[in-house]
């Protein structure tokens, strides 16, 4: 495990609320020099605790629907699981790849305007692979609650939230917006001028493009994808079924108040409660549900929950 200090800690909550802000902001807020947050974030981009630098992107306001599939694998070895990922990774359809520990191992996030024409590539991959996979469930996502990583200082300045993937009315983009997107996805630090310089328009150009997204809500959230495991912690989700459907809100706003608590899943045709955490063991886990049940008596029918071993893509923006 890497160690990191207070300063460090600092430097990445402000690169979790905003990626995008420029080291004198982070450095004022921080109360470093901007030099010295350089410094700081060229030595945690090394270690390999920052990987990327992407933007949350509302994709159900450009048109797509997004679909979750949660595999076990049966009579695999790791050359299989390779190639299935491999296959995975290879195809536009595909943004996030997860293997993960718990009822399910592998979790695939497709993007799609057009369920007939992506059904054409799942018939293709259950042809090649569906021998491999014990069990399959397909789950229609909605939206996303997520909160910024508060646990990284434990400060108690009021948490950010971000519904995304809301959807409502559908906006139009054309090529110029596409490409900024495409860049600013998986790099949400890349300056203006070289966005600039790459689609042969102005600087200008591009900032006020970036401001109108944002102002569509479009682009919900320039945000840092860690390697927290490299500092102690892991990705885990839970998923609840409930007793009591009405008391979702209620739970959701008590668990807000856990600085380890990152978001929460709206999906179709799955559990009823999915919630997310960055935490450092399973015990953990153990002590948040034993406390959930205590708080609210005979809502929580039975709960199970994953922890991601390896990502193979993180992306939040689907390529043509």
């Amino acid at each position: 495990m890497i160690k990191t200090d207070k300063k460090d800690r600092k430097i990445m909550y402000q690169l979790d609320l905003n990626s995008r802000q420029s080291l004198k902001s982070i450095g004022k807020k921080v109360g470093l020099p901007k030099n010295v947050v350089l410094y700081r974030i060229n030595k945690l981009e090394k270690q390999g605790i920052i990987k990327n630098y992407y933007t949350i992107i509302d994709v159900h306001k450009l048109g797509y629907n997004i679909l979750r599939f949660y595999f076990t694998y049966q009579y695999t070895n790791p050359e299989i699981k390779k190639e299935i990922i491999n296959y995975f990774k290879k195809s536009r359809y595909t943004s996030i790849i997860h293997h993960v520990e718990g009822p399910y191992e592998l979790v695939i996030y497709v993007y799609t305007k057009n369920l007939n024409e992506f059904y054409p590539f799942w018939e293709k991959t259950l042809e090649k692979y569906r021998d491999y996979f014990a069990t399959q469930q397909l789950v229609l996502y909605h939206k996303e609650n997520m909160y910024n990583l508060q646990f990284l200082t434990k400060d108690n300045k009021p948490r950010k939230r971000v519904d995304v993937y809301k959807g409502k009315k559908i906006v139009e983009i054309d090529e110029v917006d596409y490409n900024i997107l495409t860049y600013i996805s998986s790099n949400a630090r890349m300056p203006a001028v070289d966005i600039a310089k790459k689609l042969n328009i102005t600087a200008v150009t591009v900032g006020n493009r970036i401001k109108k997204l944002i102002e569509q809500e479009v682009i919900q959230w320039f945000r840092t994808n860690f390697d927290l495991t490299k500092i102690g912690y892991r990705w885990y989700k839970v998923d609840i079924d409930l007793k009591d459907h009405k008391k979702i809100k209620q739970i959701i706003e008590y668990l807000s108040r856990n600085p380890n608590f990152v978001g929460v899943d709206r999906t179709l045709g799955y559990v009823d409660l999915e919630i997310e955490f960055y935490l450092k063991n399973v015990s953990e886990v153990h002590n948040i549900m034993e406390d959930l049940s205590t708080k609210f008596p005979d809502i929580i029918k039975n709960y199970r929950y994953v922890y991601v071993l390896e990502t193979f893509r993180y992306h939040f923006f689907p390529p043509e």
